[in-house]
């Protein structure tokens, strides 16, 4: 089947909710895609920041290989001990202390909601606007954005919304009922948009004056996508809870929630559960990823690529009138363009390159951990090249 066999079919049979780019993907090889008509491609997106070891990563078909002989679900009915190897490692590389495993960011985030009310006793969430939390009926009324939510009012009260970057706006919106206190450590769907400096500190202290939990969304900056293991790192924070996902599994669906303290210990018996959460294959899968970052020296990759290629960017910018700013950490990287982004992300795709148009007007870069910095001069050259043409 060629592209257009394949679209045709996705039509007819698939539910219509994507914006999808017209290619088929069919197989990949490190930082490399082909799609059905066997075109090439530079992945400079990693499936939304999932792919942190790429594709056909040899330790991860191996691992799904090994595993999969072995077993691959139970439920939670019973224990396995790839779920708690899996726990014990998430707990050595955090500041936290227990984890539920969930299948996908929205499930985190709505878990760490359910947790934050079931330890407290109060029902307020405060998030920010420009946020997003996933596409759930919770975490869609957590995210702060109203193009995700219109359709499908009425939504679950509880939820109160402030400008991202004012922790002055978030210290008046607490309230008695307040929970907890929803961030993202980088707004990622919103446009890649970095915190003022200080402001999650600060964040975290109006939490702990006031006496709500701080829960942090980390599900695309977790696992070295800045260029530290996780975001919080950087900042120099300590939240309650911390959710994860995406590339947790590098493309198996596999996401959880971290806590420490007595929040850790706020679930009782049945007040929370998962039919595939944590399954072996996914747990194994999981702590795969975990050994190759370290490994392979992924998180300094992260680093030196990540900032080669935002000093190249920044070039671009000064440039070219168009682009109005360069942000991110690592290899969570944006342009902001004075113009809508969309028809970049469909020329760069032309040209060879996969990137992401998002918020309107943002070009955002999350390619595997693993590009280098040939891949970065080749993207440039075609961007630069696209740029030109204005």
């Amino acid at each position: 089947m060629n592209n257009k066999d394949i679209i045709d079919l996705d039509s007819k049979y698939i539910m219509q909710t994507y914006g999808r780019q017209p290619i088929a993907l069919t197989h990949g090889e490190g930082a490399l895609l082909w799609d059905a008509d066997g075109n090439e491609y530079i992945d400079f997106f990693a499936g939304i920041a999932v792919n942190a070891l790429g594709q056909s990563h040899p330790k991860i078909i191996e691992t799904i290989k090994k595993q999969a002989e072995k077993l691959i679900h139970v439920s939670n009915v019973y224990y396995t001990e790839e779920q708690v190897k899996l726990a014990e490692k998430l707990v050595e590389i955090t500041i936290f202390e227990r984890v539920f495993y969930a299948n996908s960011g929205a499930e985190a985030n709505e878990g760490a909601i359910k947790l934050a009310r079931k330890y407290t006793g109060k029902g307020e969430i405060i998030a920010t606007n420009n946020s997003f939390h996933g596409r759930t009926l919770v975490t869609v009324t957590a995210t702060g954005q109203d193009k995700y939510k219109e359709p499908f009012k009425p939504l679950p009260s509880g939820f109160k919304h402030v400008p991202f970057g004012d922790s002055e706006a978030i210290a008046n919106a607490i309230s008695d009922d307040t929970a907890a206190v929803l961030v993202e450590a980088i707004q990622g769907e919103g446009g890649v948009v970095v915190p003022p400096e200080n402001y999650l500190k600060e964040v975290e202290a109006i939490c702990r004056e006031k006496n709500v939990l701080f829960i942090l969304d980390e599900v695309q900056t977790g696992f070295g996508r800045t260029g530290e293991m996780f975001a919080y790192e950087l900042y120099g924070i300590k939240p309650d809870v911390m959710t994860i996902a995406k590339a947790l599994g590098n493309g198996y669906p596999i996401g959880g929630l971290l806590a420490r303290g007595d929040v850790a210990t706020a679930f009782d018996y049945g007040d929370h559960g998962s039919t595939f959460g944590g399954n072996p294959l996914g747990c194994a899968v999981a702590m795969t990823v975990i050994d190759a970052i370290k490994d392979e020296n992924l998180l300094e990759n992260s680093k030196t690529v990540g900032k080669y290629l935002k000093d190249k960017l920044i070039q671009l910018g000064e440039k070219y009138d168009c682009i109005t700013d360069v942000r991110g950490y690592g290899l969570f990287l944006a342009i902001e363009l004075d113009r809508e982004s969309a028809e970049f992300t469909n020329k760069m795709r032309e040209k060879g390159f996969l990137i992401n148009s998002t918020a309107g007007n943002v070009l955002r870069f999350a390619p595997p951990l693993i590009i280098t910095k040939n891949h970065v001069d080749k993207m440039i050259v075609a961007l630069d090249g696209l740029l030109s043409e204005i």
